[in-house]
């Protein structure tokens, strides 16, 4: 085959500072492999523990400065589609990044892929420079945020960082790296299909030194299908999230399970004889005792309340635990709970001095099966 014929890379991207990749990465770390499937809307991770909790990273095309996806080759097997990327309530209208469906566009090629990685291989990659850690955590005072039971908070806004590019002499690398006085490591990604590792292309800097990584990737297992029902949602809540990241923090961590009580609003007269039923009660149950947390009826704590009857479902502690990585890089949360007791958190996860309006705001979610009692 000749270079014009080449087939191109299923999969090339670039984004000069890897931290906000890192970060969504993190979120999901909970487990060594992970599945990675690809669409036009961007990059979905997929991790499961124990076939009771799945976790998702929503990585939208946005997020990379250079996001190119091509047909798979045409001698690869097609791959299973990967779980398309929902808008959840954490993230807004403005931010819509929904796929287009295949009755829109009857015609189009296939442009998805899905393989397995090594999650911990690949963000140990993109911290090869020592220079992707973890992002700061969103702000309290700068996001007007509350914490659960202190008070005196500063007004010091800790999200600094300026956007640039170098245009030194070293090739088409340079238009991938990043300028401005702090180092940041910059990648270049490709794919070229089934059987092929995934490959970085890493820079620390336009004047530093540059690495590449190739990275084993395998055929996709199955997932447990934890397919949330909108339709027979019980409670939604939509809050800040320091304040669940504040009450999560009080818990002893040898809490066995955690139980979310909810009520529905009551208003009218009989508010008055009804108002020892908290609308949210976080209830953490272990060897020592049990610990009982109330959120105040208030618009500032709780922005969206809907809850249709009483809830009361339990879930492990250590699974809960595990989406706090997620919740600690977050601004938003939602949480929602069907009638059978599927939960599923949402994370919104903004880019820094991000507006969101162009949808490169990435999410993160987890759903976890209730215990049965």
């Amino acid at each position: 085959m000749s270079q014009d014929e080449r087939i191109p890379a299923v999969l090339t991207a670039s984004v000069a500072d890897v931290r906000y990749l890192a970060s969504l990465l993190r979120g999901v770390h909970f487990s060594n492999m992970a599945s990675v499937t690809l669409s036009r809307s961007g990059l979905t991770i997929t991790v499961e523990e124990a076939r009771t909790l799945v976790g998702y990273a929503f990585i939208f095309a946005q997020v990379f400065d250079e996001f190119e996806l091509h047909a798979s080759k045409p001698n690869n097997p097609k791959p299973n589609r990967p779980r398309r990327a929902t808008n959840g309530d954490a993230v807004s209208d403005s931010g819509s990044t929904e796929p287009e469906s295949d009755e829109e566009e009857p015609d189009a090629p296939t442009v998805e892929a899905a393989f397995q990685i090594n999650l911990n291989i690949l963000i140990d990659c993109l911290n090869i420079f020592g220079t992707a850690g973890p992002l700061p955590a969103p702000s309290t005072a700068a996001n007007n945020f509350k914490r659960w039971k202190r008070d005196g908070e500063g007004d010091d806004d800790g999200v600094h960082g300026e956007d640039g590019r170098a245009n030194g002499g070293r090739g088409r690398i340079d238009a991938y790296l990043a300028g401005g006085d702090g180092k940041r490591t910059s990648m270049r990604m490709s794919y070229e299909g089934d059987g092929y590792p995934l490959t970085l292309l890493i820079a620390e800097d336009a004047n530093g030194p540059t690495t590449t990584c190739e990275i084993t990737t395998y055929q996709v297992e199955p997932h447990i299908d934890l397919e949330f029902d909108s339709e027979t949602v019980v409670l939604r809540i939509i809050f800040k999230s320091s304040w669940l990241r504040d009450a999560l923090s009080e818990l002893d961590p040898s809490c066995e399970k955690l139980t979310f009580i909810a009520n529905p609003s009551v208003d009218g007269p009989q508010r008055p004889r009804l108002n020892t039923q908290p609308m949210l009660r976080i209830q953490a149950d272990g060897t020592h005792g049990s610990t009982e947390m109330d959120f105040p009826n208030d618009k500032e704590v709780l922005e969206t309340f809907d809850c249709t009857q009483r809830v009361s479902f339990s879930y492990r502690f250590s699974h809960i635990v595990r989406t706090l990585r997620a919740l600690s890089s977050s601004t938003k949360t939602s949480l929602r709970i069907d009638e059978s007791g599927l939960l599923s958190l949402q994370f919104l996860m903004p880019k820094p001095q991000s507006t969101g309006a162009d949808g490169s705001d990435g999410f993160v979610e987890f759903r976890c099966l209730a215990l049965d009692e």
